[in-house]
């Protein structure tokens, strides 16, 4: 919590207590019969208490928002979605019939601005990277999220109204609830209010049965009928389908793009001459279903997503062109800042990596391409940060994962994540599929080298952990050389080590005959690896969103009677770059107008045209940065 908030909501805490007690005070004078001069006083001192009260009541709205005078949060952002909605940017999908939730139409405004969004992405990242852009299908066949992990694992935690059977996200039940008691209650300590903030940093790592003992012990409810709520359970967010009329091919509606490029690196990896690094891109819809999805463009059932995956030798993850990103400074978030309760900070670029904040060049790279590619669309770079994940909030692959938050009306929104996946996903499949999605490297003499093994004996895990032997194997491969010698050593001195399985979110026991882990000298011709992966992810959709409240404003019309609502859109991604209004109504300036409006299509430049000769502009300030 902010040092001013904190003093601030000390002294509100004390300040209403001494206004308790001298109405306490003055009720006393009054039930004793004092005189009224006496009591007079009292409430004089009163009063001057409660003027003082109300002054820092003043100063700590305005420390935690919506207190300095200006639109708070919702009357803003209702604001601009009324006028969005009202301009046919986006609108309720099939409104007609009281709409869907978590479903929305893009009007032509909205698709324009989303067409231009995407071209820049081309632009930016695949013709500039000289990325191979991939078109997959949105339906996937069951066998491919099997092997991914999003069948067993793609879930969000659910909780049920136990009346009414009601679904909600607990977690978002959770993040209302700490919200509103920091936002609206100003009596609560700043003890709490330093509690009710680390609940909120540390959300996304709350286990299911530690969500659920927070529900229970802030006594939150339905909030439609307050009744009580179930235990969190999880609940899969993939659309099933079947592939066929059969009905025995199941398949799922795809729940990202990027396992489309995962599949198809052999076929890619030749295209690119067998070459290192390379990076594959697919802009494409995605689906989830959401539980209760809300808060309009930013939580959808389907969305689009444009995402890249960048192949690189694990053993070489440096980039050629670190060094044009590394000046850039901007506000990061590392988790050390987090954990102690500290603020995001400017950090330049290349001092996070040489640091080892970030984790290496070729995710630094991206960070910064990133950064340039919002801040380029109009995204406010004072109200843009780069989140690092806790410890815990990463999957156990993951080497290192950023996520770029904007901050809007609903707070700071994730709308890109950048993650540096390891081997994984290739791992994965290529065990599923029998089919070697490898690398290699070939020498010009033979190496004799040392190499790490590490062999599970999967006969003696399934015989342990029957149906989660998988995730244990997986997990025991995927260990790094310092975690695996560190078993060995305990497994060769206690006969057994605990070993935590992030998949199935607990430690197991790991005995002596259940892995061998040794180093082999081996000569070889060639070297074979498995890539690792650097993901760039972005939601279009909330970068859209995003970018209409940091583009919106509001004006008093010519005559001063009204207020205007205003899209100061950079010419980049605006609808309409110019409009062509005839200065005089008349047949031949008509036609002038119409000859520049062909050339300006020809050139393909949106734009409208009034030959209406009442020259009145639109509501929505097009093309315009200033």
């Amino acid at each position: 919590m902010d040092t001013s908030e904190k003093i601030l909501r000390q002294a509100f805490a004390e300040k209403q207590s001494a206004v308790e007690a001298q109405g306490h005070a003055v009720r006393a004078l009054k039930a004793a019969g004092a005189a009224k001069p006496e009591i007079d006083a009292a409430i004089e001192s009163l009063n001057g208490l409660k003027l003082e009260k109300a002054s820092i009541e003043r100063q700590l709205q305005a420390a935690i928002g919506g207190g300095d005078g200006s639109l708070n949060r919702e009357t803003f952002r209702q604001a601009v979605v009324n006028t969005l909605e009202r301009r046919l940017f986006y609108i309720p999908s099939f409104k007609i019939y009281r709409g869907v939730a978590g479903l929305y139409d893009y009007g032509p405004p909205g698709c324009a601005v989303k067409s231009n969004v995407l071209a820049f992405w081309r632009q930016h990242f695949v013709l500039e990277e000289n990325m191979l852009e991939v078109d997959c299908p949105c339906v996937t066949p069951e066998v491919v999220l099997k092997a991914s992990g999003h069948v067993d694992k793609f879930t969000d935690l659910m909780v049920k109204d136990e009346k009414t059977g009601t679904c909600y996200r607990a977690d978002h039940l959770l993040k209302d609830f700490c919200n509103e008691k920091l936002q609206k209650d100003l009596s609560i300590s700043p003890e709490k209010a330093a509690e009710l903030r680390h609940v909120l940093a540390v959300l996304d790592d709350l286990s299911s049965e530690q969500l659920g003992a927070k529900i229970k012990e802030y006594g939150i409810t339905a909030p439609d009928t307050k009744n009580p709520l179930s235990d969190p359970y999880p609940f899969n967010l993939m659309f099933q389908t079947s592939i066929g009329p059969s009905g025995l091919s199941p398949g799922y509606m795809r729940p990202e793009t990027a396992q489309g490029i995962f599949v198809n690196f052999k076929d890619l990896y030749y295209y690119n001459g067998n070459k290192l690094p390379f990076a594959a891109a697919q802009i494409g819809q995605a689906f989830r279903n959401e539980i209760s999805p809300r808060q309009g463009l930013l939580r959808v059932r389907e969305f689009t997503l444009a995402e890249i995956e960048h192949f690189v030798d694990p053993e070489n993850k440096s980039h050629p062109k670190f060094s044009e990103v590394a000046n850039l400074e901007f506000l990061m978030f590392p988790r050390e800042e987090q954990m102690s309760g500290h603020s995001a900070k400017r950090i330049p670029l290349g001092e996070a990596v040489s640091r080892g904040i970030v984790n290496n060049e070729t995710l630094g790279y991206f960070i910064g391409r990133v950064y340039l590619f919002l801040t380029r669309l109009g995204i406010d770079k004072d109200r843009l940060r780069f989140r690092q994940h806790l410890a815990n909030e990463m999957a156990h692959y993951a080497a290192d994962c950023w996520d770029a938050e904007i901050e809007c009306s609903y707070g700071w929104i994730e709308c890109v994540g950048i993650a540096d996946r390891s081997a994984y996903d290739l791992r994965a499949h290529s065990e599923k599929s029998g089919v070697a999605l490898v690398a290699q490297e070939k020498f010009l003499e033979p190496r004799e080298v040392e190499k790490l093994v590490i062999n599970p004996v999967k006969k003696e895990l399934g015989l342990a952990f029957k149906g989660n032997q998988r995730m244990v194997v997986e997990a025991l491969e995927a260990m790094n050389e310092k975690e695996a010698l560190e078993m060995k050593a305990t497994l060769e001195s206690k006969e057994e080590s605990p070993f935590y399985v992030c998949t199935l979110g607990k430690n197991v026991t790991i005995k002596k005959n259940m892995v061998t882990i040794s180093k082999e000298i081996k000569k070889e011709h060639q070297r074979v690896f498995t890539p690792s992966v650097i993901e760039p992810s972005f939601g279009i959709g909330r970068i859209i969103f995003c970018l209409f409240e940091h583009s919106f404003y509001t004006r008093p019309s010519k005559a001063g009677d009204e207020q205007l609502n205003v899209f100061r859109f950079p010419p980049l991604v605006a609808p309409i770059k110019c409009t062509v209004f005839p200065l005089v109504q008349q047949q031949q300036y008509e036609e002038v107008a119409k000859v520049i409006s062909q050339s300006l299509t020809t050139a393909g430049i949106s734009h409208k045209i009034d030959i209406t000769g009442t020259h009145v502009f639109p509501l929505i300030c097009f093309g315009s940065k200033g």
